[in-house]
């Protein structure tokens, strides 16, 4: 199933605008033969090493039958459940291939002590977890193997023949795992974590679940051709056009899932996009919509709406005002790669570099070498502890008071991040509380996991426009959990991935509102009525 797009009102206007553009300067076929040069001087040296993405499945073909045998050596010794660790890239991409074509896969992508121990628990025995980084050093990666060799040894299981490495070439953790003798996948180092879903990174972990993935590279490989042609109906080139060209900027993406067959993309598309644009106080915001969303009711003039829509899309008519797509998946993580890739030419940015993201981390490696003792809260409600960075807060002394107060800082181009540093297999419940903000907010409201978000739009929390407002949920641990031979615990680690990110928040001049929930489960209730209008 070709991808197609298709865009009205002002998206279509810059489709038509600049496509002929994009055309004539040949920018698809120089993006296919690795043309450094597009993004402008300052960008041709990271350029130069983050294009192997368009070859991705001419250099992933040879990986499917090592998967597949590996495989079936694992369902050979007893393993029917796959545990996927990683972060960011490392994870988004296998995540919707999974679910898309309706295999298990337990992606652990947090330090909340509750959803590492629920993993841990989940069928150990019979259980084979993919450890996957492409730096090598991440630490909540680190912590996340450290902590399932320990199990598998306690039970009697060597690590090595449970254990699967994904990682560049040269990196810390491939050098240590091929030393203690794990199986190891190197990705292309010529590919950035964002743009990797087609690489080992998305394909390791499905394949070994069950996804067929040589049909998904089958899909990205035809579409493939059609991203390579300078030509008007480049859906690559319409794409980049209808979401980064209109004028004035409509920088708020509302992504809808609407009738399409492909399970969480927008959480991948999310990353990517963010990521990619959100730097230099430029960049355009993913924000991941329900049909029911308060925003699609709202005529917000930097709000554009892009609906991932079914096969049947040809039969209706689009929207006024807005954008539609449709196609296979494998196909459409490829169009969606060069689209980001054209639309950062467009908006004058370098879409392989991340220069905001380390800041966090630097920030969490600081608290954790020093582990000072949690501010005081500024008051308690209920079970809901109630800080701030900054002093917008004023004399508020309640829930809803101190959301009012964080709203007050929201200009109207603004935008809300949750950031909920909570086991979200335990409390799933808490993304609805985008919907309930949104409704009081009357602007865009964006919901992240924390610290997985770190990987992902952080990067545009810096970067990008300054104009967002924060709102960090975090919990009390109900039961902490060790780290092996760390001298932090994930608690720790969490707690301070939080502070760390609200004090880099605090540094560009951003309001951060952080709620802990003492009790989780009755504070979530609480948290819904505060936050409601």
């Amino acid at each position: 199933m070709s991808v197609t797009v298709k865009a009205s009102g002002a998206a279509e206007e810059a489709v038509k605008r600049i496509v002929p553009e994009l055309v004539k300067d040949l920018i698809a076929s120089r993006l296919t033969n690795l043309d450094e040069t597009l993004w402008g001087p300052d960008a041709e040296a990271e350029a130069a090493k983050r294009l192997g993405w368009t070859q991705s499945v001419a250099i992933s073909r040879p990986l499917v039958a090592e998967i597949i045998a590996l495989r079936n050596e694992l369902h050979a010794d007893g393993v029917n459940h796959i545990v996927l660790a990683g972060m960011g890239g490392s994870s988004l991409a296998p995540e919707v291939i999974t679910r898309t074509y309706g295999v298990e896969l337990t992606v652990l992508d947090s330090t909340e002590p509750g959803q590492v121990r629920s993993a841990l628990n989940d069928r150990l025995e019979t259980t084979a977890i993919v450890v996957s980084s492409k730096s090598g050093s991440t630490v909540e990666t680190d912590s996340q193997k450290r902590t399932y060799e320990k199990a598998f040894r306690d039970i009697g299981i060597d690590p090595t023949k449970r254990i699967v490495v994904v990682t560049d070439p040269g990196s810390p953790l491939d050098t240590a795992a091929r030393a203690d003798g794990y199986r190891v996948f190197n990705a292309d180092p010529d590919v950035g974590g964002r743009y990797s879903a087609l690489t080992a990174f998305g394909l390791v972990p499905s394949g070994l679940a069950g996804v067929d993935i040589s049909a998904l590279l089958d899909e990205a490989e035809v579409q493939e051709l059609e991203l390579a042609q300078d030509g008007k109906t480049n859906p690559g080139l319409i794409l980049a056009a209808a979401i980064a060209g209109t004028s004035p900027l409509k920088d708020k993406l509302g992504i809808v899932a609407d009738g399409t067959h492909i399970v969480g993309f927008a959480d991948w598309a999310e990353q990517l996009i963010a990521e990619s644009t959100g730097k230099l106080g430029k960049g355009i915001l993913p924000v991941v919509l329900g049909l029911s969303a308060p925003e699609l009711s709202e005529d917000l003039p930097d709000v554009q709406i892009i609906r991932l829509v079914g096969d049947r899309a040809a039969e209706r008519h689009v929207a006024p005002g807005e954008i539609e797509i449709t196609g296979s998946l494998g196909g459409q993580m490829i169009t969606w790669e060069y689209a980001v890739a054209i639309a950062g030419r467009l908006l004058g940015i370098n879409p392989f570099d991340q220069p905001d993201v380390e800041s966090a981390k630097i920030a969490t490696r600081a608290l954790l070498e020093s582990t000072p003792k949690p501010t005081e809260p500024r008051f308690v409600e209920d079970a809901v502890e109630v800080r701030a960075t900054g002093d917008f807060l004023g004399d508020s002394a309640s829930l809803h008071a101190a959301v009012d107060a964080l709203l007050a800082q929201l200009g109207d181009d603004g935008y809300v991040s949750i950031q909920a540093y909570v086991n979200r297999v335990a409390f799933p419940q808490l993304m609805e509380l985008r919907d309930v903000l949104a409704a009081r907010a009357k602007r865009p409201v964006t919901f992240g996991w924390g610290p997985r978000f770190l990987h992902s739009t952080g990067q545009f929390h810096k970067g990008g426009p300054a104009v967002g407002v924060f709102l960090q949920i975090t919990q009390h641990p109900e039961e902490d959990l060790a780290i092996p031979d760390s001298p932090f615990t994930f608690g720790q680690l969490i707690q301070y991935q939080a502070a760390g990110d609200a004090s880099v928040l605090a540094d560009h001049g951003r309001p951060v509102l952080t709620l802990t929930l003492t009790d989780p489960k009755s504070g979530i209730a609480v948290l819904a009525g505060a936050l409601g209008a």
